[in-house]
């Protein structure tokens, strides 16, 4: 399928599980998957094409960020990551973070994976990363999207909502949450990603239902746009998407190539810093 993307096409959200007799998983962890290691991740990129990726760390790992670091150094200069961290972080982590290849935080407001952070912290750390020029990362579901404001007024970082921000397509791109996430979209500081079709598609495989939704955010925000598989779509419901599918979708999304590139080779190189910022330390200690 390397046919279907431009030459450092990049996912920017995917995720690595374990091996958990390598990397064990968080004892608080709410969610127990099943090993997704990063072999099986990079196989992945080279069947679809994908030649650049940005892996999150996933909630079931918590704070220890190695398995996601580990993933980066097996890929020298394609991957980054984004980090979770607790709230009493310091600049000295942050450092050794951002040498691995870290390039922000995220922060999941959804409450299966766990409370919502303090404004306080939020802010804290937003603080901590600007010098990095890092940017967070929003896990936030709709009902999430009224109250981000108060978060996000005044941040000294660049923000990215994560897969649509979850909203329901049942509900068109003219319900109240989708035009709240609009008025975030045309924000200079606000990226979105269009990830995460399977999940707020209400009709299943092949997910076309969300395609208004994913065209209005690329007509707001046509620079910030990002794109990621998801893989390996942790806490799904029903059957785990294809991938190929997710392909497919998003061709028909962006089916013009020009925009295509945009999505997938522009804005990440931009926001990742791929060509200007190097990986120096490939694993944290």
């Amino acid at each position: 399928m390397s046919d279907h993307f431009p030459a450092r096409a990049c996912d920017t959200h995917c995720h690595v599980f374990g091996p958990a007799a390598r990397f064990p998983y968080d004892p608080q962890r709410t969610y127990t998957p099943e090993d997704a290691p990063r072999e099986a991740l990079f196989a992945l990129h080279e069947r679809l094409g994908i030649d650049r990726a940005v892996i999150v760390q996933p909630a079931c790992h918590g704070f220890d960020n190695a398995v996601t670091l580990d993933a980066i150094a097996g890929a020298p200069g394609r991957y980054r990551g984004i980090a979770l961290v607790p709230a009493d972080v310091d600049a000295g982590m942050l450092a050794k973070l951002d040498a691995g290849g870290m390039r922000g935080v995220r922060f999941n407001f959804v409450p299966h994976l766990s409370a919502p952070p303090s404004i306080e912290a939020f802010r804290h750390i937003a603080g901590l990363i600007a010098p990095l020029g890092w940017h967070v990362v929003l896990h936030v579901s709709a009902g999430d999207l009224p109250g981000l404001a108060r978060y996000l007024d005044g941040l000294p970082v660049p923000v990215v909502i994560d897969h649509m921000a979850r909203i329901d397509v049942a509900g068109g791109v003219g319900q109240d949450a989708f035009a709240t996430l609009l008025d975030f979209a045309r924000d200079p500081n606000v990226w979105i990603k269009i990830s995460g079709g399977d999940r707020a598609s209400q009709t299943g495989a092949p997910y076309r239902d969300v395609i208004p939704s994913a065209l209005a955010i690329v007509r707001a925000a046509p620079d910030r746009t990002l794109w990621g598989t998801d893989w390996p779509h942790p806490n799904v419901r029903g059957p785990v998407p294809d991938d190929a599918v997710l392909v497919e979708l998003l061709h028909e999304m962006l089916p013009d190539a020009a925009q295509l590139r945009t999505v997938l080779v522009d804005n990440p190189e931009r926001l990742y810093g791929f060509a200007t910022r190097p990986v120096v330390a490939p694993i944290l200690a």
